[in-house]
């Protein structure tokens, strides 16, 4: 009896076994699924044109063109139009020499971008000048970038002048910086930032699509320069993306941004590096949330959920962007301002510290007599000093993307611009160039 039951059994295997190969072959032999929603028109590859993609996502779409008018302010920044320089006067002397101490003005909306890199006073449009504006500067601010990257290379594109670009780019950012025609995957689609990560053995390809919600947003807000008389754009991370590791990298290579006037000290003018401050072991980023979590929060149209593409801060709408996680977000908003606050006014006494710095080396330099290798030191702390400085100063949350980060990276930048200023009193002997405030500053409110 035993027999027959263990030949039966046997048997049921076997058939059942029939029966899942012969489904799966079945299933894998189906024509591909169509999508449950079929699009209106079809998307041309890299189309520049957002409104055609629009026809297809009018949610989306129409949540994106709101921020061509979200001038809505917060305490810190928000997406109001207002000028640094006028905001915190000390950045027109921390920037003296260079096209941003007459112009710098907090960023409006994604859709406001090509209008805004026209407008802005740091233009140099001479072409005939040695140091005009390069088209390199067009690279975060239109959605006909890839076509044009696909089309010339981003080498022949970043050789052309500003002017000479202008007649090819009629579109601010949208859809195609992101997306991949007809498939609406998320993509790379900035060649510096592709090189970037396939530098560091990274293929953006195998991430996931949370992964994409943030790399997606480093084609364009990141720590850049502009490389070699061709001003080709470069992600300064073959060493790393953490502060040190890009001090680094600018150090190896001797790139400078300018030389800052009557101390010579080789610059650097951080940009705005959202991407590495956020990935570098922060509580959301280790949390697994993405930009587009708190950014692009999802929101319902009658029985429709979808990402809102009307980009800015959190604390606008809290309830959406925090309350997915957080159940309650006055603390949430508390807390934030709280952190913000800290990190503002830190940064406020860093700006103090290499404001002491750049008056003891200059007064070094005009004394004529100076040890030259203090000097040299002092001027090496001031560029590190400075750059650190900024680093926090031009990433857009007031450190809140990474608020102990912020903090630490503030502590030492204040710590080398002391020491700066210490090594160029030494220079001359002048203990007179150790006192604290020997500028006048009064911040507008």
């Amino acid at each position: 009896m035993k027999n027959y039951t263990t030949l039966i059994l046997s048997g049921l295997v076997i058939i059942l076994a029939a029966v899942l190969v012969g489904v799966l072959t079945y299933e894998r032999n189906q024509p591909a699924e169509e999508r449950a929603v079929q699009p209106l028109v079809e998307i041309a590859p890299m189309e520049p044109d957002s409104s055609k993609w629009g026809i297809n996502f009018p949610n989306q779409y129409d949540s994106f063109m709101k921020t061509e008018t979200n001038n809505t302010p917060t305490t810190f920044a928000g997406s109001s139009q207002f000028s640094w320089l006028e905001r915190d006067p000390r950045q027109v002397i921390l920037f003296a020499g260079y096209p941003f101490s007459k112009d710098y003005n907090d960023d409006r909306g994604h859709a406001n971008a090509l209008a805004d890199v026209r407008a802005t006073g740091r233009l140099n449009l001479d072409d005939s000048n040695p140091k005009h504006t390069p088209a390199t500067c067009y690279s975060c601010k239109s959605t006909d970038n890839p076509g044009l990257w696909d089309e010339l290379g981003m080498e022949a594109y970043d050789k052309m002048t500003f002017n000479e670009m202008t007649p090819n780019i009629n579109n601010s950012i949208g859809c195609a910086n992101c997306h991949e025609a007809g498939t609406m995957r998320l993509i790379v689609t900035n060649p510096a930032l592709k090189e970037a990560l396939a530098a560091q053995g990274k293929d953006w390809e195998t991430f996931t699509r949370q992964e994409m919600r943030t790399v997606v947003c480093a084609n364009c807000h990141v720590e850049y320069y502009f490389k070699g008389d061709g001003k080709y754009l470069t992600f300064p991370w073959a060493n790393g993306t953490d502060i040190d590791s890009i001090l680094a990298y600018y150090e190896e290579s001797g790139f400078k941004d300018w030389a800052y006037p009557d101390a010579d000290t080789p610059m650097l003018k951080a940009q705005h590096p959202e991407y590495e401050f956020f990935t570098a072991n922060s509580t959301h980023y280790n949390a697994g949330v993405s930009c587009a979590d708190c950014h692009m929060p999802y929101v319902s149209d009658g029985a429709t959920k979808y990402s809102s593409h009307d980009v800015h801060s959190p604390l606008l709408n809290a309830e959406q962007s925090c309350g997915q996680c957080h159940t309650d977000t006055q603390y949430v908003t508390n807390r934030v301002a709280a952190i913000q606050e800290q990190v503002a006014s830190t940064k406020i006494q860093t700006e103090d510290a290499i404001l002491d710095a750049i008056t003891a080396i200059k007064a070094a330099v005009a004394a004529g007599n100076a040890d030259a290798a203090l000097l040299d030191q002092a001027r090496k702390l001031h560029r590190e000093a400075q750059f650190m400085w900024d680093f926090v100063s031009a990433e857009n949350s007031t450190g809140f993307h990474n608020p102990e980060y912020a903090l630490k990276i503030l502590a030492e930048s204040t710590n080398r611009a002391r020491q700066a200023q210490m090594l160029a009193a030494q220079s001359i002997g002048d203990t007179s160039l150790l006192s604290t405030g020997t500028y006048y500053v009064t911040p507008t409110p």
